[in-house]
């Protein structure tokens, strides 16, 4: 295929890359990841320490071990999503078994003649979202994917989407592309399809079309699906100050890949006014997103009293510069006075989208638990975000200015609520936990409230401990097919179970 890449003027354009607010979004949360005992106590963690993928929720954590240990986490995700559109429902589920943690912690003693008397060191890589997702949307919709291409069409002049003598398609696209941007990318699938017509064919200056599709019900079946990961590598710094105090502070490495493809299509019975009636349309889109950050993180745990400890973490904003690339091509059967002919428009062109940053929110949890001795423990987390902070750079640029406004009247600040427990008799350890993540929308139906709770399980042989946890979340949503002209919505209840072990030594 072909390459090319996108100027700026791509940015004055709505476009169909990861450049919306619920993309970005994307990139601001995480679920429950990490060892099997973190997420067997729904990542309750942050004034207890002493687990590997507890440092990513308090840096402090690695101050909190007496040795060192490392640890190697495997999971085993389902994800299953219950989708309506128009009132039929399709239930389709995905299963992936991926390496989500893998990590080790240091121990210096720093002798007796300082308060501070311990330093750690620590890495530790947790997979912080699993990317992979489908679902599929079948209905008889009241709005046609022939207004997608019409909207992106108006304004348009026709000479652009005409080719010209021993030009191809291709080479049409591909030079859009480079001048004119997205949207005049999407006006020649549709008029090279048939999809959409001038108003006056006659007048290469016009800038005004017409579908040519009839009248709804238009049956559409939309197939979606993901794959890809956020991956955070954190480089720890610990510290404990006399018996009660415990700092720390984690520099942060994110890398994600993300690729998406949507296939949608649509037929029709009903006829257009005009000489030439859209049957059926196959329009496809992939996408692959990718790139990497930067942020920190530090908090500190301090015992109040024997058994009563607290803990409070700042995250700071993650900075990510995104690259993005992506292909299209289209399929139609339409219908005129001589009969039925199907066209494809197939560019095989890859755009590659002028690169972009997103800066995450930043983030602030306190915590508290109570120890019963040796015998088990109740931790509880408090997290707070606005993701009105959530913002695309540069700001100057008049596409992102408006998504940044999007992200003010849409999004909200929201809190996430963490609670676990353990109990522990000899070498056996069980544990549970719930968790509620509240919606970053202002409006709740977009993202629903995640609800979720685990359960787990662990013994200790001594030098090794071997850990199961199960974690099982349920969350609604409701997904617009496209961003724009077809912003039908398919509403999905989604429910991901997981089941990850861990494998812990004590060096």
């Amino acid at each position: 295929m072909k390459k090319i890449f996108l100027i700026a003027v791509l940015a004055t354009a709505s476009i169909t890359s990861a450049q919306s607010v619920g993309d970005a979004l994307r990139l601001s949360t995480s679920d429950i990841t990490g060892t099997a005992r973190f997420r067997a106590l729904s990542g309750a963690f942050g004034a207890l320490g002493g687990d590997l993928s507890a440092i990513g929720i308090n840096p402090a954590s690695s101050a909190v071990f007496t040795k060192g240990t490392v640890s190697f986490s495997v999971a085993n995700d389902n994800s299953a999503n219950d989708t309506s559109y128009f009132g039929t429902s399709t239930d389709i589920s995905d299963n992936n078994v991926e390496v989500n943690q893998v990590g080790g912690v240091f121990v210096v003693d720093s002798g007796s003649n300082t308060k501070w008397s311990k330093i750690t060191l620590g890495f530790n890589y947790d997979r912080t979202e699993d990317f992979n997702d489908q679902f599929v949307a079948s209905g008889s919709g009241d709005t046609s994917i022939s207004s997608y291409f019409n909207e992106f069409a108006q304004g348009v002049p026709l000479d652009l989407l005409e080719t010209l003598e021993g030009e191809s398609i291709s080479e049409l696209y591909q030079f859009l592309g480079e001048t004119e941007g997205f949207g005049a990318q999407q006006a020649l699938l549709g008029f090279q399809s048939f999809i959409i017509d001038p108003v006056d064919g006659t007048d290469f200056g016009n800038t005004s079309y017409v579908v040519n599709t009839g009248v709804a019900p238009f049956d559409q079946d939309f197939f979606f699906r993901s794959s890809g990961f956020n991956g955070k590598a954190s480089f720890n710094l610990g510290a404990q100050y006399n018996k009660n105090l415990y700092v720390g502070i984690n520099l942060n490495s994110h890398f994600f890949e993300y690729d998406e493809s949507t296939v949608l299509f649509e037929s029709s019975d009903s006829f257009s006014d005009g000489p030439t009636s859209i049957r059926q349309v196959r329009f496809e889109n992939n996408l692959n997103t990718f790139g990497g950050g930067f942020s920190f993180q530090a908090g500190f745990i301090g015992k109040i009293q024997e058994n009563l400890r607290v803990g409070f973490t700042y995250d700071s904003p993650t900075w990510y510069t995104i690259s993005e690339e992506g292909t299209q091509n289209i399929r139609t059967v339409a219908e005129d006075d001589i009969g039925e002919f199907t066209t494809t428009v197939n560019p095989q062109v890859v755009n590659i989208f002028e690169r972009y940053e997103v800066k995450t929110p930043d983030k602030y949890t306190g915590s508290v638990a109570y120890l019963f001795g040796k015998q088990g423990l109740i931790s509880f987390d408090y997290s707070y975000t606005d993701f009105t902070n959530l913002a695309f750079r540069p700001q100057g640029d008049p596409f992102f200015q408006a998504q940044n406004a999007a992200i003010d009247e849409l999004l909200t600040a929201a809190s996430t609520f963490r609670l676990g427990g353990e109990y522990r008799a000899k070498e056996w350890s069980f544990r549970g936990g719930y968790r509620m993540q509240e919606s970053p929308y202002e409006d709740e139906t977009t993202l629903g409230d995640l609800t979720g709770f685990s359960l787990g399980l662990g013994y200790n042989f001594g030098k090794t401990k071997l850990d199961i946890a199960y974690d099982r979340s349920e969350q609604d949503r409701s997904q617009a097919l496209f961003n724009t002209g077809l912003t039908s919505a398919a509403n999905i209840s989604n429910t991901n179970a997981t089941v990850v072990a861990t494998l812990t030594l004590s060096l």
